[in-house]
């Protein structure tokens, strides 16, 4: 058994760009909290858009999931997915998680719709080999930081620099790859392994 997800990879020129949102945020919110907030960021390195968190499967089903998600996105064409908005989940007065993702006017665009189609394709691939459907609609957005302990604190620090409002220009992430990675659980963190990748069709 391994544990694994679908994900899109950054480029190394948006990893770093993204190293930077996160400097900036670090130092406008971490003089207002106290101590005993906890908040995980994520390396930049690490940073991903996942697709589809799969869990634990078999090693067997490795080779028909390629085939079927070969099949269901190998013809479609590249989507861009504009990054423009901090965000938090669930609520900004006391998040959890920290993102950055497209404004909500791409939200309501042909490219959102061209990739909720494409997600839409992954998940009857992935429902035909035995994987549950993911009931949320989805959102796609990179996690830049996961708030363990004191979210109102970090809400409140948000709010007063009003960093959630302010407008972000990191370009867009190119959604023209699908890949299988495993996920180990080490005392150091999450290690990475990209187990195969299915390319789209060039924009």
């Amino acid at each position: 058994m391994i544990r694994a997800f679908l994900a899109v990879e950054l480029s190394q020129e948006l990893r770093a760009e993204l190293a930077l949102v996160q400097q900036e945020l670090k130092q406008r919110i971490e003089p207002e909290l106290k101590r005993d907030t906890r908040i995980s960021w994520v390396q930049p390195a690490k940073i991903h858009l996942t697709i589809k968190f799969l869990g634990d499967m078999d090693e067997q089903v490795i080779d028909p999931l390629h085939r079927a998600i070969e099949q269901a996105i190998g013809n479609r064409t590249a989507v861009n997915v504009l990054l423009e908005r901090l965000g938090a989940f669930p609520r900004p007065h006391s998040p959890r998680v920290l993102w950055v993702g497209p404004p909500e006017h791409w939200e309501k665009g042909a490219e959102a719709k061209r990739i909720a189609e494409i997600h839409d394709a992954i998940e009857q691939a992935c429902e035909g080999l035995g994987f549950l459907r993911e009931a949320k609609p989805f959102s796609p957005h990179l996690t830049l930081a996961r708030i363990k302990t004191g979210e109102r604190q970090v809400g409140a620090a948000l709010a007063k620099g009003g960093v959630l409002d302010s407008p972000l220009s990191l370009g867009s992430l190119a959604v023209v790859s699908v890949v299988l990675m495993k996920s180990e659980l080490k005392p150091t963190g999450s290690v990475y392994t990209k187990l195969w990748e299915v390319r789209m069709r060039a924009g």
